[in-house]
């Protein structure tokens, strides 16, 4: 029997025998079992049609027939590795090239990015992922996350740009007085895990000229790396790259790219400045990646870039984001549990709060809600320390009708959530 016509509980039964546990499922306590997929929907064995608003994998839509399209065209020819002198791989560099600042021009291609989770180089500089194992490294440096809903420079602050950025001034200065130097600052454009963070423009510049003004820190080769995984390729709708919104003077030293370069394909991507690639090529160390560059990688990598400009999905995100914003934003009106609404193109999160005063997370109003949620057929998840943010990250044909539909059912659970809530304290009144 084929694995999409086995019974649920069957398949269900199956994981929990042959998978980690480890290996987490998303509503662990009711699994949706996911057999077909296409643009911004997904379908359980049920035939049930669910939204998807959280898939940033799939970055032009579930299964977009061009890139399925690309990728079999291509294995039908030749699939093999970046050291044999192929077409595919220039014309992918030189097409990424064009989106980005003309210093970030040499390109390393992977099979997958380096998840932080995987790596024990990587755990050591997540916190995400330190926190709960063996704690920070001493030469790990951890520079406040620049929240202004949450942080300690807030929305009430005249320069919360300038505050978070000699946070990371202290940080350095920190660091130094321990007889250390700083090789590189990492930092994902738009903070996803930490909370669908929005940075105030102009910190990622004044953190980078905190770097460099410091002789011996450049001399040590400090960089400043800008993940772009989650937030890249038009997401944030006014730019290409997330870090563009920093303004246009800013440059990071590395971007790296992967989940959405090749819509569910394995493929990421990281790019440099020639001083980063020349000090690299200078040690004498080879890099390879045996998946990494292949045809077919570069053929679906291609075929993502064609999608998001023949159906200017750059600008729908725009569009798209700015009136489901402007729905959730109405929500905030109505809702004292939505603390929050912040967001740039379809990255959007909703920080839900028990107390406005003191913005303490409810965590398990979030919970409960993305459980109603999925029930109503959309599929939605939490992020953040206090895992109370709802995450916004669709796929980026995600129309405005999805918007409306998604937001309805959203007010209304709430509404259910708060008369509950109304009924249980009359009955604690009475006598």
């Amino acid at each position: 029997m084929a694995a999409d016509q086995r019974p649920k509980a069957d398949t269900l039964a199956l994981r929990q025998r042959l998978i980690s546990s480890s290996c987490r499922l998303f509503f662990p306590e009711d699994p949706v079992k996911i057999v077909r997929a296409q643009g911004q929907y997904m379908y359980d064995e049920q035939g049930a049609e669910y939204i998807d608003c959280i898939s940033n994998v799939a970055h032009v839509g579930h299964c977009h027939p061009l890139v399925v399209q690309a990728a079999h065209e291509q294995n039908q020819v030749l699939n093999t590795n970046s050291r044999y002198l192929h077409d595919n791989i220039v014309d992918y560099a030189q097409r990424l090239s064009e989106t980005l600042p003309e210093q970030l021009c040499v390109f390393y291609f992977l099979n997958s990015g380096a998840y932080h989770g995987h790596l024990s180089s990587l755990i050591d500089i997540s916190p995400y992922k330190f926190r709960n194992l063996d704690g920070q490294k001493e030469w790990v440096h951890v520079a406040p996350l620049p929240d202004t809903y949450r942080g300690p420079y807030r929305e009430d602050h005249p320069n919360p740009a300038m505050a978070y950025a000699n946070e990371v001034k202290r940080v350095v200065s920190s660091a130094q007085e321990k007889g250390r130097k700083i090789a590189a600052f990492f930092a994902e454009s738009l903070p996803s895990v930490g909370g669908q963070i929005i940075p105030p423009a102009g910190y990622f510049s004044q953190v980078a000229d905190h770097l460099l003004c410091h002789r011996h820190i450049r001399k040590a080769g400090g960089v400043f790396v800008a993940d772009e995984i989650q937030v890249g390729f038009g997401r944030v709708g006014k730019h290409f790259w997330a870090f563009q919104l920093q303004g246009k003077d800013f440059v990071p030293d590395i971007v790296t790219m992967g989940k959405s370069i090749g819509n569910g394909h394995p493929v990421a991507c990281v790019a440099a400045t020639q001083p980063v690639a020349r000090a690299f090529e200078a040690t004498g160390v080879e890099y390879f990646n045996t998946f990494g560059g292949s045809p077919v990688s570069c053929a679906v990598g291609l075929a993502v870039l064609n999608v998001l400009e023949k159906e200017q999905l750059q600008d729908h995100a725009t569009s798209v984001g700015s009136f489901l914003m402007q729905l959730l934003g109405q929500q905030k009106i109505k809702h004292p549990i939505v603390g929050d609404v912040r967001g740039v193109g379809l990255f959007i999160g909703v920080d839900l709060i028990k107390d406005e005063a003191t913005r303490t997370p409810a965590t398990e109003e979030a919970a409960y809600l993305v459980s109603r949620l999925k029930e109503n057929y959309v599929l939605l998840s939490t992020d953040g320390p206090g895992r109370n943010i709802l995450k916004f990250k669709p796929p980026m044909c995600f129309s405005l009708d999805n918007a409306r539909q998604v937001v309805a059912k959203l007010d209304a659970i709430l509404t259910d959530m708060e008369e509950k809530v109304r009924s249980c304290e009359t009955l604690r009144l009475q006598p």
